[in-house]
């Protein structure tokens, strides 16, 4: 049973950066992206970036592009997002699943995680003004 794990998640100021990781324990070539979503208070739960598990493509929402690089190491079934210029507005519990669809674009299409079954716990980044 692939079960995953999410760290890195801190109290940061606005500009900081991090770097979230995920153990993801099984065989990651059964799926066809991974990635991250993230949700906040009151909000529903979003994608935020997605690689291609195969080609190592990417791809990221709108208003994380040029800030978010998603990564894996397959050699240890690791999942990383570095973050950079964090915002307020990035604040929220993230998460790292994987998908079997092998469309990027699908995997960061509103309510995509409602097709999800294997989620973490989360890690908690919470950017302060």
């Amino acid at each position: 049973q692939v079960q995953l794990v999410e760290s890195g998640g801190a109290l940061v100021q606005s500009g900081d950066s991090l770097q979230l990781s995920c153990k993801f324990s099984g065989n990651m070539a059964d799926y066809g992206t991974i990635g991250w979503f993230r949700q906040a208070p009151g909000k529903e739960r979003e994608g935020v970036a997605c690689i291609s598990i195969d080609s190592g493509a990417t791809d990221y929402k709108d208003s994380v592009k040029g800030r978010f690089t998603v990564s894996t190491d397959k050699g240890t079934n690791m999942v990383f997002q570095q973050m950079n210029n964090l915002k307020p507005e990035d604040t929220a519990t993230y998460y790292c699943a994987p998908a079997s669809d092998t469309a990027c674009h699908w995997y960061l299409s509103p309510g995509s995680y409602q097709y999800l079954s294997i989620w973490g716990q989360g890690t908690q980044v919470t950017v302060s003004s």
